[in-house]
Formats: C-alpha cells, sequence, structure tokens
C-alpha cells in the first residue's frame, strides 16, 4: 500500500516533495527480535524492533548509497504469544581456522515469539547525494514487493526464522494491545552512515517505546526523542 503522508523537503533542499508510504504485512511461524545485551540467552522484545523491521524492507529492496529505509509504524495483527526452547549452537566465531564442534558446541536457551503478523509502515529517506526523482524508488519498491521479489530472504530477527511479506491492503485491525517496554533499540548503525562494512564499529541508539491499541509508532531517526550513543564495542 503506497500512501501520500505530507510535504516535506526534498534533497539538495529542493522545493517539498510529497512524503510517501509504503506499507507491507509480514508473518512467520518464529520471530526472536533479542536486544545486544541478550544475545547469548536470547529473549526477543514483544514486537519488532525498528532495525529489525528496516532489515525486512531492505531485504526487498535496497540502495544504500542512494536511500534509507525510515520506519514509521509498526502494528501488531496477532497475539503476542511465546515459545521457550534450547538449541545446540557453537560458541567460536567463522574464520579461516578448523571448528571443532564437539569441543565449541553449547546449549542456548531462547525465548522467542510464536505465530507472529505485523503491519509495518515505512518511508524512502534519500541520501544527500541522491540523483534522481523519489516516486521512481517507490514505483521500483512496490513492484518488487508486488512481485514477491527479494535481494535474499526477509527474516524475523534470526535468519532461520522466515519472514513472509505482502502488500497491505489495511483491513485488518491492529490487536488492542497496551505496553509500555521502555528504552528500545531504534538501531544499532548510524543512519546517515551508508559505507557500513565489516569493520564499522555499531553506534546504538534507542527511543521509549510503547505499544498503544496494537500500534508502535515510530519517531524519525532524527527526532529528539531518538537517543545516540558514541560507538559501542560489542
Amino acid at each position: 500500500m503506497l500512501i501520500i503522508r505530507g510535504p516535506r523537503m526534498g534533497a539538495y533542499n529542493e522545493p517539498e516533495v510529497k512524503i510517501l508510504d509504503v506499507t507491507i504485512e509480514v508473518w512467520g511461524d518464529f520471530a526472536c527480535f533479542s536486544p545486544p545485551y541478550s544475545k547469548v540467552e536470547r529473549l526477543t522484545y514483544p514486537f519488532p524492533t525498528p532495525s529489525a523491521a528496516r532489515g525486512i524492507f531492505s531485504a526487498i529492496y535496497a540502495k544504500p548509497k542512494e536511500f534509507v529505509w525510515e520506519i514509521r509504524r509498526i502494528e501488531v495483527l496477532s497475539d503476542i504469544q511465546y515459545i521457550s526452547f534450547k538449541r545446540n549452537e557453537v560458541k567460536a566465531k567463522v574464520s579461516n581456522k578448523p571448528i571443532f564442534t564437539d569441543e565449541e558446541r553449547t546449549q542456548r536457551q531462547t525465548v522467542a515469539l510464536k505465530d507472529v503478523r505485523y503491519r509495518i509502515t515505512a518511508e524512502i529517506v534519500p541520501r544527500a547525494a541522491f540523483v534522481g526523482r523519489e516516486r521512481q524508488l517507490y514505483e521500483q519498491a512496490m513492484r518488487r514487493i508486488r512481485s514477491g521479489k527479494c535481494f535474499f530472504q526477509p527474516s524475523l530477527g534470526l535468519r532461520e526464522f522466515v519472514a513472509y511479506f505482502e502488500e497491505s491492503d489495511g483491513t485488518q485491525p491492529a490487536k488492542k494491545i497496551n505496553m509500555d517496554i521502555g528504552w528500545m533499540v531504534y538501531d544499532v548503525f548510524d543512519l546517515h552512515d551508508f559505507s557500513v562494512s565489516k569493520k564499522t564499529k555499531p553506534k546504538l541508539s534507542l527511543f521509549h517505546a510503547v505499544l498503544k491499541d496494537g500500534v508502535l509508532e515510530v519517531p524519525p531517526y532524527d527526532s529528539p526523542e531518538v537517543v545516540k550513543g558514541e560507538d559501542v564495542n560489542c
């Protein structure tokens, strides 16, 4: 679903352009949106972080040097249900050296979500160096969404938790769930820096997440509501 929301300044301080919102619905059997401090024994947030939602849109359509997806709204369309399980995992990081699984194997606990469905609304924010018409970016994004194309399969927090997506018609109501979870991860990278590589250090940002009647309103990245920290060593 493509919605005209209102005017804002265009790239290069051009005259005001209409803001367009892209809305999709995503669903899956399992999801796990764990904060950075629980990456070993995983404990999920009750709904997606803006960073996880941005990852879904970027899996469908991305041009990092031209624009960045900015999440505007996340709606919870199914009941929040948890599931707990243990998995055998490998402690060592992937490298050129051989890994002996019998020595590196460990059992870890995961608290995830099950039978999830969300409606996510996002906006395309062009980079300062973008040359072209924003409308073209939206048209390309909608063509990919409607045809089910993606650069790689989107996921719901963990790569093995597959996310399915489609264009939203906006008819399914959000669940009447009210929840204040306090500070939530907004993103783990500086959205103004598109030169993300393996050597790029994370730069954590947080915001106060309040779910009202199943709807999470996400402030813009440059909003004072988003608290940005210094480089974080992970």
